[in-house]
């Protein structure tokens, strides 16, 4: 069994994963309907493809952070991590532009994420 740190670095993981998954979803993503020809146009593409594979793995990581904690309300709020990673890819990557409302919101989130880490079970 993980400890305390084994589950928050296991979920944050899994958090990350699914961040990078987004970043991926984001960049290869074309307009597209909801007919089946343009759902299976996008598992023709491989990042698309990749996308789903990681996304599966962060699953799988998750369920491993999961099975390691006693509660869920541990595990999850720290899982949203998620929004910290793609708040950085955002700004890092596709350079876009943050307003002071969306890095306080981040830093809110950063800070329930550290108090939601000293009350595990």
């Amino acid at each position: 069994m993980l400890g305390v740190l084994g589950v928050i670095a296991v979920t944050m993981l899994a958090a990350l994963i699914s961040a990078l998954v987004q970043y991926i979803y984001k960049k290869n993503v074309k307009k597209f309907g909801v007919s089946a020809r343009e759902i299976v146009g996008i598992f023709k593409n491989r990042n698309m493809l990749l996308g789903v594979i990681l996304n599966v793995v962060a699953l799988l990581v998750y369920l491993y952070a999961l099975s390691n904690a006693p509660v869920i309300s541990f595990v999850y709020p720290v899982f949203s991590s998620t929004f910290v990673f793609v708040f950085l890819i955002s700004k890092y990557v596709f350079k876009e532009k943050i307003a002071t409302n969306r890095v306080l919101g981040i830093l809110l989130v950063m800070a329930g994420i550290g108090l939601i880490s000293f009350t595990f079970p």
